[in-house]
């Protein structure tokens, strides 16, 4: 398939652009339909009258259908969007970006989607999809699975296809006790999701992650609140996201203080409570219960989540650690990142 794509763009250069434009408007009516036409051009960004002409073209292929409510995917406009996936994937070059990233970072495996959700919120769908294909594949009966709280994790939730089959034999259980946020995006909350969509059984653990580390040992110590730590601790997968240390001191609401802190020692990125540097170094901790930095080490598969150009710098910082296994991300966080990692390259050799 390289081959016949390339030989294709050496004759017909337009051809790229033209099964983009359509795969991208075909995409977004997917993830949020029924839509209307003004409301899709203002999702994509792009002039109604561009719009109009794309979407003339898919109905008339049978691709797109419409009724009272907006616009909808054919069934034969699911299938060709399938097909379209590995074609998409050829024109980014996104096999040897994975490759790449997954070499550059000591990464067992790197997974990215085409785009940049921070301009397109349907990546974040995609990146979602990816993620929840990826833990049908790997999970196995008798795991535990633990999983972090946020936006991205949130909509892997909703991306995992409902299971039809018996009961799983696996546990869905919160990394971490809830931040002071939205309750759709505790991680709770996206345990239960998670298990209820894989047919697993699943655990809350219902305390806060903002407790005073005294308050925090005394909790730890209760045997109901003891044996659910010990069992989020010997999870064989550990699904997080990655958020900018700005981010998450907004969404943990910490003091001034705390922030101006993290603002002094450079941090730019976190997970599980800990804050790092661009070099991965911890700068800042929270006091938590739940996964530990520490206990990654004994955990088979690590999966970090999250994407956007935005996002490139946390994720480096993150990822340096190598406390992760597996990232899943999409192309305008991954090319940001190896170029950031090129720029650091420069700068040694110079």
């Amino acid at each position: 398939m390289k081959h016949q794509l390339s030989v294709l763009r050496k004759i017909a250069p337009e051809i790229g652009e033209l099964i983009e434009r359509r795969h991208a408007v075909l995409q977004s009516v997917h993830f949020v339909q029924p839509i209307g036409r003004r409301a899709l051009a203002a999702r994509l960004g792009w002039p109604e009258r561009m719009v109009r002409k794309e979407i003339d073209f898919l109905r008339e292929s049978g691709l797109l259908q419409a009724d009272a409510s907006g616009m909808l995917v054919s069934p034969t406009g699911e299938y060709i969007l399938e097909e379209l996936k590995e074609i998409i994937r050829e024109f980014h070059g996104l096999t040897e970006l994975e490759n790449e990233l997954a070499r550059r970072l000591d990464l067992k495996k790197v997974v990215v989607v085409p785009g940049d959700s921070d301009q397109d919120e349907a990546v974040k769908k995609e990146i979602a999809h990816a993620t929840a294909q990826f833990l049908h594949q790997e999970l196995r009966p008798g795991d535990v699975l633990a999983v972090t709280g946020g936006t991205t994790l949130a909509e892997v939730a909703r991306s995992l296809p409902a299971y039809g089959g018996e009961a799983r034999d696996v546990v869905v259980v919160p990394a971490r006790g809830g931040l002071g946020e939205e309750v759709e995006l505790q991680a709770n909350t996206i345990a239960a999701a998670i298990a209820k969509q894989l047919g697993a059984t699943y655990r809350m653990l219902h305390v806060p992650d903002d407790l005073g580390e005294e308050a925090m040992s005394t909790i730890a110590m209760e045997p109901k609140i003891k044996e659910l730590i010990e069992l989020i601790r010997s999870a064989r997968i550990v699904l997080h996201g990655i958020g900018t240390a700005e981010e998450m001191a907004r969404r943990r609401g910490l003091p001034k203080e705390q922030v101006a802190i993290l603002e002094e020692r450079q941090a730019v990125g976190e997970a599980f409570g800990y804050y790092f540097d661009r070099e991965g170094k911890i700068v800042f901790t929270t006091s938590s219960v739940g996964i530990r930095l520490e206990d990654l080490a004994n955990v088979d598969l690590v999966v970090a989540v999250g994407g956007g150009r935005s996002k490139a710098e946390a994720a480096l910082a993150v990822l340096s650690t190598q406390h992760q296994d597996v990232y899943i991300t999409d192309e305008g966080a991954a090319r940001e990142m190896l170029r950031r990692l090129d720029e650091r390259a420069e700068r040694r050799d110079s």
